[in-house]
């Protein structure tokens, strides 16, 4: 490290101030900042205050925080690709190769598009390039399906980090989450390659007699129109092929086929304690996200109409992403309520329209993206009626 140190520090006058590459010295700077810890300050007068935290080691934690999901959902993608296609007694070596081959070009693309874009704007802007997307660009391969084109990841991400994030100004400006933004251009633009079937990669291979592409949200929907108990038809779903995969602790665990890294709650819930833990969450949205799904979903219960209505609440939890919206999306500190009492309505109302997306509008089976895109919209509104309400108590306080 000290060599490579040594060549960067020989090489940087190149990019400062008069150098021939002077316009080039925000990605220098990137880099520089990527590899060695910043040797910056506030300023030049008056008494400073360090911390262990800047932006990139707050990114880094959140990045630590998703690698349960991303080690699981390799995993996963390799141990439903043999199941799929009748090599249930592959071994565990076999499985997280196909993984790593059906993901990590995903990754490489996602991080690879969206940095590149950084890159530019930061050089044409002459403005540094912020740490933000480490995390987004993770975010965006975790909500996609392993089977997805890598040509459309490209565009979602171009789309994401161009009209989502620098059209309003950059890191920190963005009024919607980025990655769900990337993944709302393909639910609208591409539907069929992201939505309504199980993702599960099949390569060259044909799936066993009996596979069906049904997802769990599918065919509690399907409920709703057929009558027939939620529960029961998720417990026996994979007959013949692999019984059982919808069960309650199957989806909690998330061994079933989906997104690369929403199948897992359990794997979700590490990442919370990780967040929660280094403070680089609030564990208010959190636990608010949960409840307010939990609650609407005893509401319906009580209320009764179709079986879709009448299934058990704490399924909401483990089925579909809400789980992973919650604990890596609606916690995303830019986009979310910054007032204390709002992080609770706001992610109180995330959990809430969750559930009524789900079960009221077939359309869009999956509802936490939606649920959080909308309230990202709404969090500032929230937040303004939050500071107006303490001003008025006091301001009353003061009067008496």
């Amino acid at each position: 490290m000290e060599f490579l140190k040594h060549q960067i520090e020989k090489i940087k006058p190149h990019f400062e101030k008069g150098g021939k590459w002077e316009k080039h010295y925000y990605s220098f700077e990137a880099l520089e900042t990527f590899l060695f810890a910043p040797a910056t300050t506030n300023g030049i007068k008056g008494s400073q205050i360090r911390d262990a935290i800047d932006l990139k080691r707050l990114m880094m934690t959140v990045i630590i925080a998703m690698v349960p999901c991303l080690l699981f959902g390799i995993w996963n993608v390799g141990h439903q690709h043999f199941l799929a296609t009748g090599q249930a007694a592959a071994g565990f070596g076999d499985k997280i190769w196909v993984g790593i081959v059906q993901v990590m070009p995903i990754v490489i693309v996602s991080y690879g598009v969206g940095l590149g874009i950084e890159f530019v704007f930061a050089t044409f802007r002459r403005h540094p390039v912020n740490e933000g997307f480490l995390v987004t660009g993770m975010l965006i391969p975790l909500v996609m399906p392993p089977d997805i084109p890598l040509w459309q990841v490209a565009i979602a991400t171009a789309f994401a980090v161009i009209i989502g994030k620098e059209a309003f100004g950059g890191t920190g400006m963005n009024v919607m989450n980025v990655a769900l933004t990337a993944r709302a251009f393909l639910y609208f633009a591409y539907p069929t390659d992201i939505s309504g079937s199980v993702w599960t990669y099949l390569g060259d291979a044909k799936a066993v007699a009996g596979y069906s592409g049904a997802t769990p949200l599918s065919i509690a929907a399907d409920a709703a129109t057929t009558g027939t108990n939620v529960v029961g038809s998720l417990n026996s779903f994979g007959a013949g092929w692999n019984e059982g995969v919808f069960s309650f602790s199957n989806m909690f665990m998330g061994i079933m086929p989906g997104c690369i890294g929403e199948t897992s709650t359990l794997m979700c819930l590490i990442g919370a304690f990780i967040l929660i833990a280094t403070g680089a969450g609030s564990w208010k949205i959190i636990v608010s996200v949960f409840g307010g799904a939990y609650a609407m979903g005893l509401l319906l219960n009580l209320i009764g109409g179709n079986a879709f209505v009448e299934m058990p609440a704490h399924y909401h939890l483990v089925i579909g992403g809400l789980a992973f919206g919650a604990v890596f999306m609606a916690t995303d500190p830019v986009t979310a309520s910054q007032t204390e009492t709002g992080k609770w309505i706001y992610g109180i109302l995330i959990g809430v329209f969750t559930v009524m997306i789900r079960v009221y509008n077939p359309a869009y089976p999956e509802g936490i993206m939606l649920a959080i895109l909308l309230m990202n919209v709404f969090a500032p509104l929230i937040d303004y009626f939050v500071v107006s309400a303490n001003k008025k108590r006091r301001l009353q306080r003061a009067t008496v």
